[in-house]
């Protein structure tokens, strides 16, 4: 007699119905013990991870056998007469815990996965397909996933999981419909989980840019000024920088928007309508536990790759025709990236009409003269405008430049000192333009080689702000026709005019009728005719300079009741002179100006003017800002607020301030004058555990498995930036990039222990994010600034950490020969402090350097020591971690079983921990044991769920690496379509990437081909 067919439902209630009838789940024990079997997707679920979920770290001594008395009770239910004691054909014993069968025909889970799965294989080439898949696989979620069960039990990490696949789906609907033309088509769900999830950054920003692309542009800034509110009120935080771009975009959109909506009159001066995306940015992994791995050594929590498996000429018969491959013509271009960095420009743009024509029709000379790179130096002293005219033009033009703006202010003449090394702005623009940070070389000059390189063929404008010299400008110069170099300095560069050509246009200060103009402009033609005398004496004493005129018609525009005679005798009566712009140099008087601004604000704000001077990096946030004043957040934001209407502080970026150099100048003195060296190290030590707290708090989101070293406790007037989640952390980090290498550098060179005691542990609490996005060129510096910082303090710990971080990233650059000493110096080391953990997590890196030297015993031992150490300190995350590393050289050296017996146990742990990536990792040594154990059903599915995971977090180079091996166990299954389906899917993503490995994935399919056309 035939079984009637099951049906397992969890995406909302959990039901289960056997033909036509819906089974009884007894309680909601049962529900839970159903619930998880069915998240498990078919595959086994260990029975002390069944007792955690079910009862929490304090399970009844019964607990096993009442779990066994639910298997009992659910195969009794699902095939009624089956004998005592026998599995039956739904729930079967697997790996030491149990398994419920099941497919895309009987799981609403598995078939919403499949249809995700589906769509986003052809979301590239078929949009619309692509929507209508997703739009499926959402109409069979009823409700969050396990509806009543207990509360306890469903916010469970295996259960909050799949509630994280549902909002991941959304976003790719978002993106499918934007592609296909119908971004309507997804708003009610949108809307929906976007009330779910009022706090998740990403989702709000594809709301916005959704009902921006389908022209409702009044709901979609309504729905940005509602996120905006709730992260001030309940976080203390600003939007970050996904939100306010998508924000931007709305507001950049030149279409058309519906009769009925009240900003249909927006435009913007970029006439270009920006893509709508509703994904999230990609990530890189670590070498050292810390999460998924780049493409140079992933081996630890991913492992490392396995042999390539070529298609055999005896499985090739049944190979479709070789002109299935996928056409080159087809290709995503190497890089993806279109960046589009210019700085904000200004509304009230006014004067330099000569000028602005001569740079305008040195373009269109240009471009008429097909080969040539048009660069343009803009020279003159210090506060006459030179930015604002480059942006400015940039701004006109920008439309011209399809293929990217870039934009770098290079610091050259910053009163701090901290000039951009041409390394670190090269490699800031080869991010922006989605170069994988693995591809990066070695040096400066090969940087840059590759820098020009893929500008080869595009159009870009690149905008080099502030340069000091000609030597710090020219590795940054395209060599592409079509592109554009404006740069901007108070240096004549006559080096770059006479070696490259440029065309340098030196600015003067305002003449007369210029600087009426431009009050006229600030505030307005009446106020200014009617005073006409003393509009001219306030264009005197500003000596014709815009930056001087704009802080006065600030502080005008702020009293419209004062008149302008009255603010001339104001100026009259401050003391100072203007002279000392001419010179030009980091060392003036800024004058009287400036002093006459800084004492128009009020006391508090005067302070916080002071104080900013203290910063070391070339920007800041508003929560960086209170750190230096010691002061809560909501009370410095009316003082930044302050110093930004008088133009003494700029905002170039949203939520991001900034010093004019002249600025920066006058604060300083002011600092020095007015504040002891206690206060001013005081202000720094609050700044410093600023940073140093949020980045801890960072990198244990971002790596929950590493060693950390906790922060001291911060000062009074210290409040840390709260991180929701890795997501968030990563975007703190990338904003927060170049501010948080210079205060590594300036707290290790400012000569008191203490603050180069937090030098350190900023650099290792950086490590993560370095070695995630592979910025390992900055990760270098860093450990060494820490190691030297270490070794002068003479603290063996602090030492000891730095040799171990230092080595690590040296490893990831293919220094072994440099890195291996050290290792084995801090292993010592460790060993003598007595610090277990600090020895495992050196073990664990001395197995990597075993395993990139193909010693895989050798690897498999030091893991095995890790292991051990850190199950007596009865450490979890590094455990969980480790387990799946020791699983990983137990499969590569052919051991399946033991492999899956450590695999298994650390994936329990890592789905309690909510470890996203470290499951990921696992699932992908599961799939490759059963691979060679020859149980292929099981490693695709293993497969399956690392890449939902991978897709998830948005790291393509790991997809495309499994999906390489889902190729290969498709060719063990004789489904040669299917591996032909996997590579093609795997090729496309690495070409994106430009990333070398594709040349491989290529002769998989070309050996493919081959054996089927000689079938």
């Amino acid at each position: 007699m035939p079984l009637e067919p099951v049906r397992f439902a969890v995406l909302g209630d959990v039901r289960v119905r056997r033909g036509d009838a819906l089974l009884d789940l007894a309680g909601p024990q049962e529900r839970a013990f159903v619930a998880l079997l069915l998240v498990g997707a078919g595959q086994p679920i260990a029975v002390s991870e069944i007792v955690e979920v079910l009862w929490g770290a304090d399970p009844p001594r019964s607990a096993v056998n009442v779990v066994r008395r639910h298997v009992g009770s659910l195969r009794r239910m699902l095939e009624p007469g089956l004998a005592a004691r026998a599995e039956g054909r739904w729930l079967v014993r697997d790996a030491g815990g149990y398994r419920l069968v099941t497919d895309g025909d009987s799981s609403d889970l598995l078939r919403f996965r499949a249809l995700r799965d589906e769509a986003n294989r052809i979301s590239r080439r078929a949009p619309e397909e692509a929507l209508q898949l997703l739009t499926e696989a959402l109409a069979l979620w009823r409700g969050p996933v396990a509806v009543g069960i207990p509360e306890r039990i469903r916010a469970h990490a295996v259960f909050a999981s799949v509630d994280r696949e549902r909002l991941a789906a959304v976003r790719e609907a978002a993106d499918a419909a934007s592609r296909a033309g119908t971004p309507e088509a997804v708003l009610p769900e949108l809307r929906q989980a976007a009330a779910r999830h009022p706090l998740d950054e990403p989702l709000q920003a594809g709301l916005v840019l959704a009902l921006g692309a389908a022209g409702r542009r009044s709901e979609a800034l309504r729905a940005y000024e509602s996120v905006r509110a709730r992260l001030a009120e309940g976080l203390g935080i600003d939007p970050g920088a996904e939100l306010r771009e998508a924000r931007d975009a709305v507001l950049r959109d030149p279409s058309p928007a519906p009769a009925d909506d009240p900003q249909n009159s927006q435009n913007s001066q970029n006439p270009q309508n920006p893509q709508f995306t509703a994904g999230g940015t990609g990530t890189k992994g670590s070498q050292d536990a810390k999460g998924p791995q780049d493409a140079t050594g992933l081996k630890e929590t991913m492992g490392p790759q396995g042999p390539v498996v070529l298609p055999d000429a005896s499985d090739a018969s049944d190979a479709s025709d070789a002109s299935d491959a996928p056409d080159a013509s087809d290709a995503p271009p190497r890089v993806l990236a279109v960046p589009s960095q210019l700085p904000h420009d200004i509304p009230a743009f006014t004067g330099r009409r000569t000028e602005l024509d001569e740079v305008l029709g040195l373009l269109d000379a240009g471009a008429s003269r097909p080969g040539t790179v048009v660069i343009s130096a803009i020279g003159g002293m210090a506060g006459v405008g030179k930015t604002s005219l480059a942006v400015h033009w940039a701004h006109r033009i920008a439309d011209r430049f399809p293929d990217g703006r870039l934009y770098v202010n290079l610091r050259g003449f910053d009163p701090s000192g901290a000039v951009m090394e041409p390394g670190e702005a090269v490699r800031g623009f080869l991010d922006a333009l989605g170069v994988p940070p693995e591809r990066v070389p070695h040096g400066v000059d090969a940087q840059s080689a590759l820098y020009r390189s893929v500008l080869t063929g595009r159009k870009v404008l690149v905008v080099l702000d502030n340069a000091r010299d000609t030597d710090q400008v020219e590795p940054l110069l395209p060599g592409s026709p079509g592109c554009l170099a404006i740069v901007t300095s108070r240096d004549e560069l006559s080096g770059l005019v006479a070696a490259h050509g440029a065309h340098s246009l030196t600015l003067r200060p305002f003449d007369a009728g210029q600087a009426r103009a431009f009050l006229v402009r600030r505030l307005g033609a009446e106020r200014v005719a009617a005073e006409p005398e003393a509009a001219d004496e306030i264009s005197e004493l500003c000596a014709g300079l815009p930056l001087a005129l704009a802080c006065v018609a600030a502080r005008a525009a702020v009293h419209p009741h004062f008149s302008l005679s009255a603010v001339a005798a104001e100026l009259h009566e401050a003391h100072g002179s203007l002279d000392a712009f001419a010179r030009g140099d980091a060392t003036v008087d800024v004058g009287t100006v400036f002093s006459w601004s800084s004492r128009a604000v009020s006391a508090e704000a005067a302070r916080l003017f002071r104080l900013l001077a203290l910063h070391p990096g070339p920007d800041f946030t508003l929560p960086a800002a209170a750190a230096l004043a010691g002061l809560a957040v909501r009370r410095t934001r009316p003082l930044l607020a302050e110093l930004t209407a008088l133009h003494l502080v700029a905002e170039p970026t949203p939520a991001r301030y900034a010093l004019h150099d002249l600025l920066r100048a006058h604060a300083g003195e002011l600092v020095h004058e007015q504040h002891t060296g206690a206060d001013r190290r005081a202000a720094l030590d609050r700044l410093y555990h600023h940073y140093l707290h949020t980045a801890h708090a960072a990198d244990r989101l971002l790596a929950p498995n590493a060693d950390p070293l906790p922060p001291p406790p911060a000062p009074d007037g210290v409040h840390p930036e709260p991180l929701a989640d890795d997501d968030r952390a990563l975007a703190w980090l990338t904003a927060e990039h170049t501010v948080l290498l210079a205060v590594v550098d300036a707290a290790a060179a400012s000569g008191h222990p203490a603050q180069e005691r937090l030098a350190c542990q900023l650099a290792w609490s950086l490590e993560p994010f370095f070695d995630r996005r592979g910025h390992w060129h900055d990760g270098l510096a860093v450990q060494r600034t820490a190691l030297d910082a270490a070794r002068r303090i003479a603290d063996p710990v602090l030492e000891a950490r730095g040799l171990r971080g230092l080595a690590r990233v040296e490893g990831r650059l293919g220094l072994h020969t440099r890195s291996v000493p050290r290792l084995e110096q801090a292993l010592s080391l460790f060993t003598d402090l007595g610090d277990d953990a600090g020895r495992a997590h050196t073990h664990r890196s001395l197995g990597w350097q075993c395993e990139q030297r193909g010693d895989l015993p050798g690897a498999l031992r030091h893991n095995q020591l890790a292991l051990g150490l850190f199950r007596a300190r009865g450490d979890r995350a590094a455990q969980a971690s480790v387990l799946n590393s020791v699983g990983w050289y137990h499969a590569l050296l052919g051991e399946y079983r033991q492999a899956l017996e450590h695999c298994f146990e650390a994936l329990a742990m890592l789905q309690e921990l909510g470890d996203r990536y470290g499951q990921a990792a696992t699932w992908d040594s599961i799939a490759y044991a059963h691979h060679r154990l020859g149980r292929h059903p099981h490693a695709l599915l293993g497969y399956r769920n690392a890449l939902a995971l991978l897709h998830d977090l948005g790291v393509p180079y790991l997809e495309a690496d499994i999906l390489v091996r889902v190729g290969e166990t498709h060719v063990a299954t004789g489904d040669h379509e299917g591996a032909r389906v996997a590579w093609q899917e795997a090729l496309i993503l690495l070409r994106s990437l430009g990333h070398p490995d594709a040349e491989r994935v290529e002769a998989l399919l070309t050996a493919r081909d081959g054996h089927a056309g000689a079938g």
